[in-house]
């Protein structure tokens, strides 16, 4: 006799956290992701500016379920999902499934601006943080080799387009690499000399916070050297330079953008409704309605829950949500419910509040109705990533990482790689 089969689309936290909820069920589950690794996304940025090396961030994830027996992994890009025919077409072939957890995550969006992608990457994968590692820092050295003023300025120019979280940690991460890590490696040029643009097209910085918050933060990334422009909107974007709609121009050797999201294409063509940005609209079992077998976790979901609450893009809220469908594919197992679902377990998020890091020493934090900043914040945006990292030997590194850049005020994974050269 066959077991229920458990597809899960995605190796993100939500697709981990159910996979592994699921580890006593008598379930066959499949895990598709066209990664071999589970990434810890919030330390991106890190990898971006030289922080960390990349496998201090991610893991692989036939590891991960290296002794689950009731899981296997399969690395393949998901091309279309048939809702009605239970049925999930892969680039390795079809597989069928009787409960099926989509938790695929999102992508950098652009606001109907595709063309700007090409001149300003976003940062949501390892190869989007090397990418943009390798240019930061050979517009360094380049820098180093140039005569021509304009030229050296512009080299030493970086704009961050976006004030969320992303935005502010990584101009942050980028004033400090200049400031501090640099500074003694170059003999032509005075990295202090680097500027750092952060532009928000809202009022204030970090709008998930309040006034208060958000105004410490510009005020430390100011300190730090970055030039926070809000209120500003971007006009035009083209390769070495951002034209504004207030009608400023500048000019940068590296663009990055992190001021939206959106789900991928695969979602809109599901046949069912979506939000704007393409996440799916779920209920507040976080199935698909008219799909009961089908559930959507993680950033992907548009949900709202039980308690009226929109639940938020982050990863303790996919997280939850995975463990969320886990429970209920479990509780079905257990005991079938009737065909109309009407006593299904609801999901209630529970908020154990958000957090941005500013740079050395300077972060903020919110958990209910307590606020914090500075270096207390901080010791807590370490303390939480610390224990969301997966893997022991990620932990240790990540931490020695950290140990060393601040007593030393230096970064150890500014290898340049991936540049052509010629023999």
């Amino acid at each position: 006799m066959s077991l229920p089969k458990v597809l899960i689309l995605g190796a993100g936290f939500a697709g981990i956290e159910c996979a592994k909820a699921l580890r006593n069920a008598a379930v066959d589950i499949t895990i598709v992701d066209r990664q071999n690794h589970h990434l810890f996304q919030p330390l991106l940025y890190q990898v971006a500016s030289a922080g960390l090396a990349v496998p201090e961030i991610a893991h692989p994830v036939r590891s991960i379920f290296a002794h689950q027996k009731n899981a296997q992994v399969l690395m393949e890009e998901v091309t279309r999902i048939d809702l009605e025919a239970k049925c999930v077409h892969t680039s390795g072939g079809d597989l069928e499934y009787d409960y099926l957890v989509i938790a695929l995550g999102v992508k950098t969006g652009y606001f109907g601006n595709d063309e700007w992608e090409e001149h300003a990457p976003g940062l949501k994968s390892l190869d989007d943080a090397t990418r943009i590692r390798r240019e930061i820092l050979l517009a360094y050295e380049r820098a180093e080799n140039c005569d021509d003023p304009e030229l050296r300025k512009k080299l030493m120019t970086t704009v961050v387009i976006g004030g969320g979280p992303t935005g502010v940690e990584l101009a942050g991460a980028f004033a400090e690499l200049a400031r501090f890590v640099l500074r003694n490696d170059f003999r032509r040029i005075d990295t202090e000399e680097a500027r750092i643009f952060l532009v928000e097209a809202a009022p204030q910085l970090l709008t998930m916070y309040d006034e208060d918050l958000s105004e410490y933060t510009r005020n430390a990334l100011e300190e730090m050297g970055v030039t926070v422009k809000t209120g500003c909107f971007v006009e035009t974007l083209t390769e070495g330079r951002v034209e504004l709609k207030e009608g400023e121009t500048i000019e940068a050797e590296n663009i990055i953008w992190a001021a939206g999201v959106e789900a991928p294409a695969i979602t809109r063509e599901l046949g069912v409704e979506t939000d704007p940005g393409g996440r799916v609209m779920v209920e507040t079992d976080l199935s698909i309605p008219g799909f009961p077998e089908v559930f959507v976790a993680g950033d992907i979901a548009h949900c709202i829950d039980q308690a009226g609450v929109r639940v938020p893009g982050l990863c303790p809220a996919a997280m939850q949500m995975g463990r969320h469908a886990a429970k209920v594919i479990w509780e079905e197992l257990k005991a079938p419910l009737p065909k109309n679902y009407e006593v299904r377990r609801q999901f209630r998020y529970f908020d154990k509040g958000s957090m941005a890091t500013i740079g050395r020493s300077k972060a903020v934090a919110v958990s209910g109705k307590l606020k914090f900043d500075g270096f207390v914040a901080w010791l807590m945006w370490l303390f939480i990533h610390l224990m969301f990292l997966v893997g022991f030997r990620n932990k240790a590194a990540v931490f020695m990482q950290w140990l060393y850049a601040y007593i030393r005020y230096r970064r150890g994974a500014r290898i340049i790689t991936g540049v052509q050269t010629c023999d």
